[in-house]
């Protein structure tokens, strides 16, 4: 197993119509878990009969001691925009949000998808 197969111990995949984010939680060298967040975003380009795809990919990475103000930035931001928005109100019921900030399903048990993988 190479450095980078070894480096994600968790991964999250998060499916959202033509766009993947993935929340891997990675190790650095010294040890230490970050958060790693990938978007990516399916682009299909060419002719129609023979169409090139590639995914554009963006991403963040986020380190234990920002933890916590990043968390309290995405729920005051989060909150603004329900608060805000007259079409996330009819959406929200939908697909709540847990306490921990994960998304649910319908059902309210949620989906975890574990995998590995790396750009």
């Amino acid at each position: 197993m190479d450095r980078n197969e070894k480096e994600i111990a968790f991964s999250q995949a998060i499916k959202a119509g033509k766009r993947i984010y993935y929340v891997d939680v990675k190790r650095s060298r010294n040890d230490e878990m970050f958060l790693s967040i990938t978007e990516s975003k399916k682009v299909v380009s060419g002719e129609l009969d023979t169409p090139i795809v590639n995914f554009e990919k963006h991403k963040i990475f986020l380190y234990r001691e920002d933890f916590d103000k990043f968390m309290r930035g995405m729920e005051r931001a989060i909150n603004y925009i329900r608060e805000n928005d007259p079409d996330e109100a009819a959406e929200e019921d939908a697909y709540p949000i847990s306490p921990c900030g994960g998304e649910k399903d319908a059902d309210g048990l949620g989906d975890e998808i574990r995998i590995d993988i790396d750009f």
